[in-house]
C-alpha cells in the first residue's frame, strides 16, 4: 500500500515519542500489505474499527493513541486522516475527518 503521509506520523511523534516505535511499525507493516478489502485489515489488527467511507482507527500503544485512515483498496492507497491521543479522537466524528 502507498501510505499519505509519513510526515503526519512524524510530525505527531516527534511531539508525543511515546509512540514514535509503534507509529514506525504501523507504517512500515501498512505499506508491505496489500489489503483488499477491511477483512484484510481486520486479520492483520483484529482491534482496528471499520467505520464508514473505507475508513479504519487503529489503536497506538495500547489504545493511548488512535489513528484514522482512509483506503482506496482499488489503487492501493492508505490517507492518513487523523493522529491524536484517545482524548483528542473523542472530540472529533472520525467519519468527517
Amino acid at each position: 500500500m502507498r501510505v499519505i503521509a509519513k510526515r503526519t506520523l512524524r510530525e505527531y511523534w516527534e511531539k508525543h515519542n511515546d509512540c514514535e516505535q509503534q507509529l514506525k511499525a504501523w507504517f512500515r507493516e501498512a505499506e508491505e500489505a496489500k489489503w483488499t478489502s477491511p477483512n484484510d485489515i481486520k486479520q492483520d489488527y483484529p482491534s482496528a474499527s471499520i467505520i464508514e467511507d473505507n475508513r479504519m482507527v487503529f489503536n497506538i500503544k495500547g489504545n493511548h493513541h488512535r489513528l484514522i485512515v482512509r483506503i482506496n483498496y482499488d489503487y492501493g492507497i492508505v490517507w492518513i486522516r487523523f493522529i491524536g491521543t484517545h482524548a483528542e479522537y473523542d472530540k472529533i466524528d472520525a467519519t468527517k475527518v
